[in-house]
């Protein structure tokens, strides 16, 4: 099948991810999948971002059968517990202090769908990130400037990032929600560069 031919989906509703999928120039739709998302605080982080990524794209995939449809989940892992997204603010408050002076690690998973051919890739990523010790007076400073309830963790850390993160490891793009190098390989599979 040429590769002109080929019609992406990105089966979110995240505005991040759509942006950086923009950032490797290639021709997309967005739709988001209408689907219940696993989202147990004790689940294992690694099978959860894998099983809701997948979830998305099967349902996208099945209802665009000659579309490539590429679905992306993320949580934060700290302790032993998951923190997806925060309810309301005093969630997104805990959270913060959750993760307050502590490494937290990132999890993505990736899946590519494309019913037509029976294409199934899947990938996980993880990155790590340390946070400074966050005073009261910085949490409520942090949350009046970022609008956190839309994000994993209760955090964006490409929006004032001074003011809550001493260090990162691995890629930015995954901690933001769709890491690029990974999924330029896993749409690269598919046919969609090269």
């Amino acid at each position: 099948m040429p590769s002109h031919n080929l019609r992406l989906i990105l089966a979110s509703a995240s505005p991040r991810r759509r942006e950086l999928l923009g950032q490797l120039g290639v021709v997309f739709t967005v739709l988001p999948a209408e689907v219940i998302e696993h989202e147990a605080a004790d689940a294992d982080p690694r099978a959860m971002v894998l099983h809701n990524a997948a979830l998305k794209a099967d349902w996208i995939a099945a209802r665009h059968p000659e579309a490539t449809v590429l679905g992306a989940d993320t949580t934060v892992f700290v302790g032993n517990t998951v923190l997806n997204k925060p309810r309301d603010a005093a969630e997104a408050r805990a959270m913060l202090r959750l993760l307050s002076g502590s490494t937290h690690t990132v999890f993505t998973g990736l899946a590519v769908r494309r019913t037509c051919d029976g294409l199934k890739l899947d990938r996980g990523v993880a990155s790590e990130v340390v946070f400074k010790v966050l005073t009261e007076a910085v949490i409520e400073d942090y949350l009046s400037k970022v609008h956190t309830l839309d994000k994993a963790g209760g955090y964006a850390i490409q929006e004032e990032t001074e003011l809550i993160v001493a260090s990162y490891s691995g890629q930015l793009t995954n901690i933001i929600g769709l890491p690029l190098e990974e999924t330029k390989q896993l749409l690269t599979s598919a046919g969609l560069f090269g």
